[in-house]
């Protein structure tokens, strides 16, 4: 079908973390909440019975923040900012500790929710999805409604909706309109609502391509739109440039893919302060056994299991150091895969302190698919006395 004629929708949860959390606590409604506290910045009930909640203003250390309400953000808050600076712009705000387990529930609800109208679905991430709609008989706008309130009533929460003919336009239109909005936009709106629009507003211009970008005169996307395909070429390589050329005329030829299979499972934590190899060995031994049971209940939870064990250091100085191990067979047994993680820690001089620390797993295969999975417990080690291993 061309693509002038399909309708792709990107559905947005709403302040995601912060909405959930929002059901849980609806005392904090319409005050700045940011999640990205540890776990001790739970909520605890007081003699009176009422919730104590802390604030960025208690908080020390070197955490960053998840998600923030949109009083909050009117602070100045964002996601990825670090906790100390949030403190500074919103010292009274209150500060909730991050709960995956319960995002990860409404997140389940949320999408089948919408694939009880839509079936043709891509996973985009715990808050948000594409939804090809092309197919289906009623016209956008009754759709875009359908789904709004599908999703409210499974929920409790608010989401943001952008139709348009392409998964590029959609994601910026869901956008616009935040909270609880929706965007329905034609090819010939581009340049009434999209040209005006900062490059960065497009999905893949990151701030270095975009300080380059700015450093060459092209501030918004119609200034982009306007370029020669010549002139990016000297400045960019070839397929980027060719990608900024189409993507600035809303050009997006990408499928809405309904199944694909991951590359890699991984989880890492950045430490509040850098930690000792040795001075530390202790508190640093406990996260890494946590993060291989992490991956592997990840691994299981999926229906995956993988032959690749991966690891992440971060220094003080944030150098960054990553090594792997490949098995010869498939596993998600959360002993090997400290076991091989260990291994791959041994290769690398532990001198200064760390700051990161991840534990990844890739060549995966799925568990119906998957011939062989190691039952084996043991890795025969080649194990070097000058390396200190945690």
């Amino acid at each position: 079908m061309n693509a002038l004629q399909r309708r792709i929708a990107h559905l947005d949860m709403d302040a995601f973390y912060a909405s959930v959390e929002l059901l849980r606590y609806p005392e904090l409604r319409g005050l700045p909440v940011v999640i990205g506290g540890r776990s001790e910045h739970k909520p605890t009930i007081q003699a009176d019975g009422s919730r104590h909640f802390y604030k960025l203003r208690e908080y020390v250390g070197r955490g960053v923040i998840t998600t923030a309400t949109y009083e909050a953000r009117a602070a100045g808050v964002f996601s990825a900012m670090g906790v100390m600076k949030a403190a500074q712009l919103a010292p009274d705000a209150i500060l909730l500790p991050a709960d995956f387990d319960i995002y990860r529930h409404y997140s389940r609800l949320f999408k089948t929710a919408v694939a009880s109208i839509a079936s043709h679905i891509e996973d985009s991430g715990i808050d948000e999805i594409y939804i090809d709609l092309t197919d289906l008989p009623e016209n956008t706008l009754t759709l875009a409604k359908r789904l709004k309130q599908a999703v409210r009533d499974a929920t409790g929460l608010s989401c943001s909706i952008g139709i348009t003919p392409n998964k590029l336009l959609s994601k910026i239109c869901s956008d616009l309109e935040k909270p609880d909005g929706l965007t329905i936009l034609e090819m010939s709106d581009i340049p009434d609502r999209i040209w005006p629009l900062s490059v960065r507003k497009i999905n893949g211009i990151g701030p270095k391509a975009a300080e380059k970008l700015t450093s060459l005169g092209f501030t918004t996307i119609g200034e982009l739109a306007q370029a020669d395909l010549k002139f990016l070429q000297i400045h960019f390589g070839r397929g980027y440039s060719t990608w900024l050329y189409e993507v600035s005329r809303g050009i997006d030829q990408r499928p809405v893919i309904t199944h694909a299979e991951p590359k890699s499972i991984s989880r890492e934590t950045t430490f509040e302060q850098d930690l000792h190899p040795r001075q530390d060995r202790s508190a640093l031994s406990e996260a890494f056994t946590a993060l291989c049971v992490q991956v592997a209940k990840d691994l299981k939870r999926k229906g995956y299991v993988g032959r690749t064990i991966g690891i992440k250091l971060r220094f003080e100085n944030f150098h960054t150091v990553t090594r792997d191990l490949t098995l010869t067979t498939y596993t998600a047994d959360p002993e090997l895969i400290r076991r091989a993680a260990g291994e791959c820690l041994r290769r690398i001089p532990l001198k200064k302190k760390l700051r990161l620390l991840g534990v990844k797993i890739s060549t995966l295969s799925s568990v119906h698919c998957s011939a062989e999975i190691s039952p084996q417990r043991e890795l025969p080690f080649m194990l070097s006395s000058d390396r200190l291993m945690f």
